[in-house]
């Protein structure tokens, strides 16, 4: 749902230009340094990114799904790790509390995370805990009006940056319904932080252990002032995430085809430029094809959210397709490339270790699959 076409379009334009005037010519600062220029944080925050989809009453943007998509499409042009700055606190850092939060919470947390005053992370995963999230093993347990946790959290995206993390933590018993989700602000006494973590790509997204040793935050701080909800407040967040990182995967595509592309014209070998050849053209066209399917399942995705409809399905094939597609065309993209895409001095390397990554967080390809059979056979 569009509200006003030429609102979006003047918001898509000026982030389409500030990511290819300010974003691409940083890329390589980011890869070198592993670290988001503050200068470039700061002009995120004066642009309203870190609010995109925090309703308008809170301080965001309040964007609808299919606005928050398009927006998507121009940041994921970029370097992936411009667009996790800002992710949290659009997603997984501040759903939880838009969608179950009381009405307190919404009123503190949601304009401080709008205006990207402070940033947002959720902590879910922990060393034995990935796909099986039901099976949480941090601990809050009631004493008198307070909450004391205790537990280790594990790539946690944004942790060393965090000024709150949404916390699941398992208040009852076995299985998902003992799980309830705590808003937990960095200087909580008892929360530390690990190592930050040495990764194969996205180089300037910060992740690393969360710890909670004895760890005392108020009973307010459960989201909802609900225990038990938290597995299914987590539940409600992934399903728009994982849509809006198919969006981000799909611009990553986009990208690195017009990167193949612009070196295809270039490069000339046997006495032509390779985009002559053949075997490079049909490279070219399977990548464009790839990347135009993801688009389209993206925006239909999200016009279904917008209209109210059941997207359990749809997210998770719009999340597998996607996250798959750019890894297949990251490894085209290095394959046209040649030797030169083996090296640091063209995007596409990064890129080629970037985007490996989707496959992995938001549910693996794996879980998408077990959903959308689930949907089918349960439909």
């Amino acid at each position: 749902m569009i509200r006003d076409s030429d609102v979006l379009s003047t918001l898509t334009a000026t982030v389409r230009r500030f990511v290819r005037e300010r974003l691409l010519p940083a890329e390589a600062r980011v890869e070198d340094d592993n670290a988001i220029p503050a200068e470039l944080v700061a002009e995120m925050r004066a642009l309203g990114l870190f609010g995109m989809s925090i309703p308008e009453a809170y301080g965001g943007l309040g964007l609808t799904m299919e606005e928050e998509v398009m927006v998507a499409f121009e940041l994921g042009y970029a370097s992936p790790a411009f667009r996790s700055v800002i992710g949290t606190n659009n997603g997984i850092g501040s759903q939880g509390i838009i969608v179950d939060g009381t009405e307190a919470q919404k009123q503190y947390w949601l304009p401080l995370m709008a205006s990207g005053a402070v940033i947002g992370s959720f902590a879910l995963t922990e060393p034995d805990v990935g796909s099986d999230a039901g099976s949480v093993r941090t601990a809050a347990v009631r004493d008198g009006d307070h909450y004391v946790l205790n537990g280790t959290k594990r790539y946690i995206t944004n942790a060393p940056v965090a000024d709150v993390f949404t916390v699941m933590a398992r208040t009852g018993g076995p299985g998902p319904g003992g799980i309830s989700a705590f808003v937990v602000p960095r200087d909580s006494i008892g929360l530390s932080l690990g190592p930050v973590d040495k990764k194969m790509g996205q180089r300037g997204t910060r992740t690393c252990d969360v710890i909670f040793d004895n760890c005392r935050v108020p009973a307010v701080a459960v989201i909802g002032g609900v225990e038990g909800k938290g597995f299914k407040t987590a539940m409600k967040v992934l399903n728009r995430g994982r849509l809006h990182i198919a969006a981000v995967c799909t611009g990553a595509a986009e990208r690195l085809c017009d990167e193949s592309v612009s070196f295809a014209r270039t490069r000339v070998q046997f006495g032509k430029p390779i985009g002559e050849h053949q075997l490079i053209q049909a490279m070219l066209a399977d990548s464009a094809t790839e990347a135009f399917a993801g688009r389209a399942m993206v925006v239909e995705t999200a016009r279904r959210f917008d209209a109210g409809e059941r997207i359990v399905q749809h997210a998770a094939s719009a999340k597998l397709f996607c996250s798959e597609m750019v890894g297949r065309v990251a490894d085209r993209a290095v394959q046209i490339h040649g030797g030169a895409g083996y090296m640091q001095a063209y995007p596409v390397e990064h890129f080629y270790r970037d985007v490996r990554l989707f496959r992995l967080y938001e549910g693996t390809s794996q879980i998408q699959q077990i959903i959308i059979a689930r949907e089918l056979l349960n439909g």
